[in-house]
C-alpha cells in the first residue's frame, strides 16, 4: 500500500456480517432483520462457517477483522468474544491486527463501551449520521442526537481509533447544519470521518416515500455543495481525503477498507457476505433461515463467480480512481498487458482535457492516473467510461 511514499503490504482480512437491527433506516438496502428470534442460532452458524472456511486463504496471516451489518453492537459481549475467539483459534491473526466493530450510539452505553475496550477490538465505527434530531427522524434512526454526543464523550476515553459516519445531502439539512455536524466531530477530536451522500436505492422505504410525494427528492446540487464543504473543512484540519467518502489522519486510515481498494483477499462470513481470493468472488445467500439451516448441516450457502480479465481490470479502475493512490500504469501493464494500458490512456484523454483526470509521477509507483478535485465527486461515472467491455 502506498501512503506518502511508504510501501506497506496489507495481508488478508475477515468481514463478519451481523444481520440484525433494532429498526430499519429508511435509506438502507443492506441485508438485515429486525427480528432477533434466531440470533443465537445465527451466531452458532457464523462460528461454524468460520471453522469450515479456515483454509480458504491458504493460512495467510489475518491483518484486519471487521464486524459489519446490520448492527453488530446489538450482540452481547460474550457473543462477540466467542466469535473473536473462534477467529483466533482457527486463523493466524497478526499481533497488530485492526479489529473494527460498527456500532450505533444507542447501543454504546458507558458499560458497553468499557466492556468492548477489554476485548481485542481496537477500532469503533459509530453510525452517527447527524447530530440533529430532525435529520435522524427523517432517516428513521434509532438514536437521538444527545445519545450521539454522550457515547462519543465516553468512547473517546477508551478508544483512540474511532471513525464516525455522517450523511450529507439530506433534504432540509442546510449547509449551516452540515457545517455544525462536522464541527461536532472536530470538537470530539475524531481522527476519521466517513461522509456519504444520501442515495435513494430501489425497494427502500425512502424510495417509496419519495415516489408517493411524502418527502422531497434528494437534491444533487445540495449534495455536491456539502461534499465540497466536507473536503474543505477536513483539509483545514489535516485530514486526508484518501478515498472519496473517507477522510482521516494518516495514522488512522482504515486498513480493512483500504485492503478492498487494493484488491487484497478477504473472507466474508455471514448471510449476504461477499468474499474475494484474487480471481474469484463468492457470496452467501441473503436469507437468514437458509443460511442458518445450511450451516447446521455443514454446508456453505454460497455461489461463486470466476472474474474475467476485463472484470478484474474494471474493478481496479473503479477502486483506484476513488483513492489518492490512483491507477498505476505499471500495474496495468504488468497484470493486464500493454494493450490494456494503451486503451486506458486513449479512453482517459477526454477526461484529462476536461480537467477531471490527471497523470502524476510517483516515486514508488511511477505514473498513476488520478481524479482531480473537480473530478473526484464524479469518479464512478468517469470509471465506467474507462471500463473494458468483456468479449
Amino acid at each position: 500500500m502506498y501512503i506518502y511514499g511508504i510501501i506497506k503490504y496489507i495481508l488478508a482480512g475477515i468481514y463478519l456480517h451481523i444481520p440484525f437491527c433494532k429498526q430499519a433506516c429508511y435509506y438502507c438496502d443492506f441485508h438485515f432483520s429486525t427480528s432477533l428470534k434466531r440470533k443465537e442460532e445465527m451466531i452458532t452458524a457464523i462460528k461454524r462457517e468460520l471453522v469450515l472456511r479456515k483454509d480458504e486463504l491458504n493460512k495467510e496471516q489475518i491483518e484486519t477483522i471487521y464486524f459489519g451489518g446490520g448492527t453488530p453492537s446489538l450482540l452481547k459481549i460474550d457473543e462477540l468474544k466467542m466469535l473473536i475467539d473462534t477467529i483466533f483459534e482457527n486463523y493466524d491473526v497478526a499481533d497488530d491486527a485492526e479489529i473494527t466493530i460498527e456500532a450505533n450510539p444507542d447501543d454504546l452505553t458507558s458499560k458497553k463501551i468499557k466492556e468492548l475496550s477489554k476485548l481485542p477490538i481496537n477500532r469503533l465505527s459509530i453510525g452517527i449520521q447527524s447530530f440533529f434530531d430532525d435529520n435522524l427522524k427523517f432517516m428513521n434512526r434509532a438514536h437521538t442526537a444527545e445519545e450521539s454526543k454522550k457515547c462519543l464523550a465516553e468512547a473517546t476515553q477508551y478508544f483512540k481509533n474511532i471513525t464516525i459516519d455522517l450523511i450529507y445531502g439530506v433534504p432540509n439539512m442546510s449547509n449551516d447544519k452540515w457545517l455544525s455536524n462536522l464541527q461536532q466531530a472536530f470538537d470530539f477530536n475524531i481522527p476519521h470521518i466517513s461522509g456519504y451522500a444520501l442515495t435513494v436505492e430501489e425497494k427502500t422505504v425512502l424510495h417509496k416515500l419519495i415516489e408517493k410525494g411524502k418527502v422531497p427528492p434528494v437534491d444533487e446540487n445540495l449534495a455536491l455543495e456539502q461534499y465540497h464543504i466536507l473536503v474543505s473543512e477536513t483539509e483545514k484540519r489535516g485530514f486526508v481525503n484518501y478515498e472519496i467518502s473517507n477522510f482521516g489522519n494518516p495514522a488512522y486510515f482504515s486498513k480493512h477498507n483500504t485492503s478492498y481498494w487494493f484488491g487484497e483477499k478477504y473472507l466474508g462470513i455471514g448471510p449476504s457476505a461477499h468474499s474475494f481470493n484474487g480471481f474469484e468472488r463468492s457470496w452467501n445467500v441473503s436469507n437468514n433461515s437458509k443460511y442458518i439451516n445450511a450451516l447446521l448441516g455443514d454446508e456453505l450457502p454460497s455461489e461463486k463467480e470466476q472474474l474475467s480479465e476485463a472484470n478484474r481490470f474494471n474493478e481496479y479502475i473503479m477502486t483506484g480512481l476513488r483513492t489518492i493512490w490512483g491507477v498505476s500504469f505499471q500495474k496495468i501493464e504488468k497484470e493486464f498487458g500493454a494493450m490494456y494500458l494503451q486503451d486506458l490512456k486513449k479512453s482517459a484523454e477526454h477526461h484529462i482535457k476536461s480537467g477531471l483526470l490527471e497523470i502524476e509521477l510517483r516515486a514508488f509507483s511511477g505514473k498513476v492516473l488520478i481524479t482531480t478535485k473537480k473530478g473526484k465527486f464524479l469518479a464512478d461515472g468517469i470509471s465506467s467510461d474507462l471500463f473494458k467491455i468483456s468479449s
